[in-house]
């Protein structure tokens, strides 16, 4: 296929525009590029923590009905609802690469069938003591 002349091509109507959106595109570009440096031991050890701990999660609150883990998004301030697999392969994507991935967020998710860290983890403690006794 031949290439087409620059000078045969529309005028960018953004051209010398600061307001111009792609900017915005380019942002997020070095943004994601700051993202992949690699994980340090601390950050690497936390993550495979998380990964641990929700294995554990999953395997006593899936068979409770509930679906996954809901999250406060530091960026939106809005809650995030992520699937067991979801989260997993999420984190997983974050040791391997040292960023996350883009997925599409849950379709009009039930909140009832989600929880957070924090009850997670609260739960789990109470299951293991419930077993110490």
């Amino acid at each position: 296929m031949p290439a087409v002349a620059h000078d045969s091509l529309p005028p960018d109507p953004f051209a010398d525009d600061p307001e111009d959106p792609a900017l915005t595109l380019e942002a997020l570009d070095d943004h994601a590029d700051a993202l992949g440096e690699p994980l340090d031991d601390e950050e690497r050890a936390g993550l495979l923590a998380d990964l641990s701990d929700l294995t554990v999660y999953q395997a006593l609150l899936a068979p409770r009905g509930l679906r996954g883990i809901m999250v406060e998004c530091p960026d939106c301030a809005e809650q995030h609802y992520h699937d067991w697999h979801l989260l997993r392969a999420t984190l997983q994507q974050l040791l391997e690469v040292g960023r996350m991935r883009p997925h599409e967020p849950a379709y009009n998710p039930d909140p009832d069938g989600y929880v957070s860290w924090e009850y997670c983890r609260g739960y789990t403690d109470a299951v293991l003591v419930d077993h110490d006794c």
